[in-house]
């Protein structure tokens, strides 16, 4: 049968004319939609439309709370090196703060029984964030040592009103994951990132292209995990 989609972006639709968030998503609602991938700026934006709804909601990232898709596809990634994620030390460096991948990854990971810690400058650290069952290392070389997998994330200075950390350089040379901090991670770690990538400020590019590197293979894993998503969501949707 096959399907069919279309893209609708806030400046393409009635919201710049003063239509509601809701009232959008029930228009697209009332023209048969099955499925709604949300990607929307607002926290909770996709959890405010679905009770509302008939088509099932996918958030593709609200705000900085969580991205669900992209967690399934980092554990994903891990799972096909992993034969168990119980007890696996997984370390996470950089913008905390803005990241909702490491919220997601916090979640998922800790409910399949691994070890998460965290570590980034003190501006970009959200009060709290323990209270996810993440540990808050003390330097990028404490997060990382003895760690399965290490991720990076991206510094995300478009969501910053104002510079957390005096300089690009500076950042880089503090809290980057350079060769020498990879090291420091079991001999078999592997090195992931969800994208884009600031070459030379979170990573260095040689550090990017290394050889314990599964970046690249994080993005197939994305096809097929946001193919599974589809498949389930309209799979239960047929039953019923």
């Amino acid at each position: 049968m096959g399907s069919a989609s279309a893209n609708i972006s806030t400046s393409g639709s009635s919201v710049n004319k003063g239509e509601s968030l809701l009232d959008t998503a029930r228009t697209i609602d009332m023209m048969g939609t099955d499925i709604i991938i949300m990607r929307h700026n607002q926290s909770g934006a996709p959890h405010f439309i679905a009770p509302y709804l008939k088509a099932s909601v996918v958030n593709a990232g609200d705000g900085m709370n969580e991205h669900p898709t992209q967690a399934l596809l980092d554990m994903l990634t891990m799972y096909e090196r992993f034969d168990t994620f119980e007890g696996k030390n997984i370390a996470i460096c950089g913008d905390i703060y803005h990241s909702r991948v490491v919220r997601s990854n916090a979640i998922g990971l800790k409910k399949l029984g691994a070890n998460v810690s965290v570590y980034g400058p003190k501006t970009m650290m959200p009060i709290g964030i323990e209270n996810m069952g993440v540990r808050i290392a003390d330097s990028v070389a404490d997060c990382i040592k003895d760690a399965d997998a290490v991720m990076g994330l991206r510094v995300q200075l478009e969501r910053q009103q104002k510079s957390l950390f005096p300089s690009i350089a500076e950042y880089a040379k503090f809290y980057a994951i350079t060769p020498e901090m990879l090291a420091l991670a079991k001999p078999d770690a592997f090195l992931m990132h969800p994208g884009p990538c600031n070459h030379g400020v979170e990573l260095p590019t040689a550090v990017y292209d290394c050889d314990q590197s599964v970046i690249n293979e994080q993005v197939t894993n994305g096809v097929a995990v946001r193919m599974a998503v589809l498949y389930l969501l309209m799979a239960r949707r047929n039953q019923l």
